[in-house]
């Protein structure tokens, strides 16, 4: 039988960089960009903050469960307002632990969660739609370029 730590340090594949943004400034439109350089400080030109939260992520799977949730189709990133979307690897498996994306090593540290926003832009109950759904905030050990398409898999 095989112990629970070697379960939890599995993966089945690498997940994918499936979608890349930035928000220039607070409360401002994201911008959707094929390639991001990530600092120490998190992507440029997105106005993130250093440390713990530097960078944000979601599961691209989880669009579509918020957006069922909402009653209608998958939601857009830009309306979530996360910097990337992975598809195909588990994020939450991955928490605490350091992750390559691209180019950059990140390490998952935080639930990214909803903000009152979320009720501005997908109306009432949007809030309650996007909990357990909002993502991952980041912190970064090794910067790097990040493409769309490159893969994400544990660093460790």
């Amino acid at each position: 039988m095989t112990d629970l730590q070697t379960l939890i340090a599995g993966w089945a594949q690498p997940g994918r960089v499936g979608w890349i943004g930035l928000r220039p400034e607070r409360r401002a439109a994201l911008i959707a960009v094929d390639e991001g350089l990530v600092g120490l400080d998190g992507l440029a030109g997105d106005h993130g903050r250093p440390g713990k939260r530097a960078v944000t992520l979601v599961q691209g799977e989880h669009l579509g469960a918020i957006g069922a949730y909402l009653g209608r189709g998958a939601v857009s990133p830009l309306d979530l307002r996360r910097n990337i979307v992975v598809e195909g690897i588990n994020l939450s498996a991955l928490k605490g632990r350091a992750v390559r994306v691209g180019g950059a090593v990140l390490r998952l540290s935080v639930i990214c969660a909803p903000c009152s926003r979320m009720e501005e832009t997908f109306g009432t109950g949007g809030y309650s739609a996007v909990r357990g759904h909002g993502g991952w905030c980041a912190e970064v050990l090794e910067p790097g370029l990040i493409k769309l398409g490159d893969p994400v898999r544990p660093a460790d």
